[in-house]
């Protein structure tokens, strides 16, 4: 398989798709907590384990010469200069819960910067996808984010980090965030959340501690559906997400920072 953006695109659906197919059929019959990290409430189901393996082989029959990192500790060296960077489940707790939030997400790096985004919704089916300088899809059908709008009519989503010492930061810059805008949602996945803001669901996102893994995917749909989105230094020294529709980003940064996310309040 040549390297060829489209080519790229083409297996990432399809391995995201097998991927997906095979996280809603564990669902249908029972989740397993293999295991937690940072915290008692940051689960890892057999399935996200199941389904990195499933997309880590798929990866490597296809193309043996590729990086891939994952979440659930894959990371292999490659020699081609393409870097596949995989969340088997953003969104476990959702999945764990039952709640309809929580999807595979598969960026692919050329050169070290990503080129191709896939995030299938494995509860819905949904699939978002672009190609850098292409455009965002869902489903096929271009989408694009929301025209801006002032602040205080701005609905924002975000997240928050499992260890309780970055949490207790998060609690009070969206204490004060509440107040600066129109509402917030709090959905668990970073890479549907930015799929969101790409398909004009949402005016903005905010989030201090998200992996590679998290935003790779979805920060370049949201980008290519006419968002900006930015990895800066959270309060807590993690990265930290911010993303908004072009027009609206200054100001939006000027509020995340004034609310005390950003580890120099800008």
């Amino acid at each position: 398989m040549g390297d060829r953006p489209e080519d790229l695109l083409e297996l990432a659906l399809a391995i995201a798709r097998e991927a997906a197919e095979l996280v809603r059929t564990r669902r249908e019959v029972g989740v397993e907590v293999a295991a937690t990290k940072s915290s008692a409430t940051d689960v890892v189901t057999e399935a996200d384990r199941a389904s990195e393996t499933l997309i880590l082989t798929r990866i490597l029959a296809a193309r043996p010469g590729d990086a891939v990192l994952g979440e659930e500790g894959s990371d292999t060296v490659g020699t081609s200069g393409v870097r596949w960077i995989v969340d088997p489940i953003d969104g476990t707790v959702n999945y764990f819960l039952g709640l309809p939030q929580y999807a595979v997400s598969i960026g692919v790096e050329v050169d070290g910067v990503v080129q191709v985004g896939v995030v299938v919704n494995a509860a819905t089916g949904d699939e978002y996808s672009a190609v850098r300088g292409q455009g965002a899809t869902r489903n096929g059908r271009p989408i694009a984010v929301r025209e801006p709008r002032p602040l205080d009519r701005s609905v924002v989503s975000t997240g928050f980090n499992y260890e309780l010492a970055v949490r207790e930061r998060q609690a009070a810059a969206v204490a004060q965030l509440l107040v600066g805008v129109a509402d917030i949602r709090r959905f668990g996945s970073c890479a549907l959340d930015l799929c969101a803001l790409a398909s004009g669901q949402s005016d903005g996102y905010v989030e201090e501690g998200c992996m590679p893994w998290d935003d790779a995917a979805g920060g370049l749909i949201a980008q290519e559906a006419g968002a900006v989105v930015e990895v800066l230094v959270g309060a807590s020294g993690r990265r930290l997400i911010v993303a908004a529709p072009a027009p609206s980003y200054p100001g939006f940064l000027g509020l995340v920072g004034s609310c005390g996310f950003t580890v120099d309040g800008r």
